[in-house]
């Protein structure tokens, strides 16, 4: 009876210890060799409609990267369950907007707001916004599914309008007159480069940010730069502050061959930018942390750290192609 126990148990552990191996295994090769993905993804956005604010139905049909620009600034705003911290922001954001049509008079503008499968109000707090200043400069995309934050500045970019395109977090950690400092540091390659990129950068708090953190966060942020630095994108000290500015050109170009769909996607933008060698500015922005933040500290690393060595590896053995053609119509 004992050895019949025994062998019945051992069985159990070794079945399960044989599927969880397996199961592992399936999901690296799945990982590391499945397909692109490329058109479909790229396929993606094209099935989107922006929300009436009125009927709130999804009835208009978005415009498309490849088409010519007809606003001078597109602001993409990914939003998952932010209808709390997402007002503040787009108050600021829109009083500092209105204020600049007010004053210049070939200003224009769009705020492409992208909800992540939110199951909160921020849909309704996004439409609050479209009916006060209307459709033509409040725009709500609607994801029914959570598919990450890369997916959905991904969506918002390719659907729109500007000349030029910021995508901005919807927390308002960044101040978002400093939009004006990118502008400028932009204004610098006019003449040179009609792809261009310029990044927000929280680079020179972090003297500051080290004093208020544990030592543990510490040596996670750390680590999270050498990894940077390791496998993808040199010369840029703050790959993930969610503040950059892309001439139409350069978006048009670089997000059409965007994979990576969470946290990570910052990183994937700048390595296929250096890639093209187009220039990369990093720029000093006024930055506070806002509580509520989605990132949880040691996990969400893990991921970005695993997303990181993705990037590297599937690039560098062919598995993910990059389209040196911009997309066209």
């Amino acid at each position: 009876m004992a050895l019949s126990v025994w062998i019945l148990c051992s069985y159990c552990l070794w079945s399960i210890l044989i599927i969880g191996v397996f199961s592992v295994l399936a999901m690296v090769l799945r990982s590391l060799f499945g397909s692109t993905g490329l058109e479909n993804e790229t396929k993606e956005h094209e099935a989107h409609y922006f929300i009436d604010s009125e009927s709130k139905e999804e009835n208009i049909k978005p415009p498309s990267i490849s088409d010519e620009a007809t606003l001078k600034l597109s602001v993409i705003v990914p939003a998952f369950n932010e209808a709390q911290r997402l007002p503040s922001m787009l108050d600021e954001c829109l009083q500092y907007l209105e204020n600049r049509c007010s004053k210049v008079e070939e200003f224009s503008y769009e705020v492409v707001i992208v909800s992540d499968g939110s199951t909160d109000d921020t849909a309704e707090v996004a439409l609050q916004y479209s009916r006060k200043f209307g459709i033509n400069k409040v725009r709500l995309l609607l994801c029914k599914e959570n598919r990450g934050k890369g997916a959905v500045v991904k969506d918002g970019m390719m659907c729109s309008r500007g000349k030029y395109l910021l995508f901005a977090d919807a927390d308002g950690a960044t101040k978002f007159s400093d939009i004006e400092k990118l502008e400028e540091s932009m204004k610098d390659f006019a003449d040179k480069a009609s792809m261009v990129v310029v990044v927000g950068s929280r680079a020179h708090l972090e003297k500051e940010s080290i004093a208020q953190r544990s030592v543990f966060r510490t040596f996670l942020m750390f680590g999270f730069h050498f990894v940077v630095w390791l496998f993808a994108v040199r010369g840029i000290r703050d790959t993930q502050c969610g503040f950059k500015l892309f001439t139409r050109e350069a978006a048009r170009l670089l997000f059409p061959n965007l994979h990576v769909k969470r946290w990570a996607f910052d990183v994937e933008l700048l390595y296929l930018a250096q890639y093209f060698q187009i220039p990369i500015s990093e720029v000093a922005v006024k930055w506070t942390e806002i509580e509520g933040s989605k990132i949880v500290p040691f996990w969400s690393w893990l991921q970005m750290g695993q997303d990181l060595f993705l990037i590297w590896f599937k690039y560098q053995t062919g598995i993910w192609q990059i389209r040196s053609e911009p997309q066209n119509k």
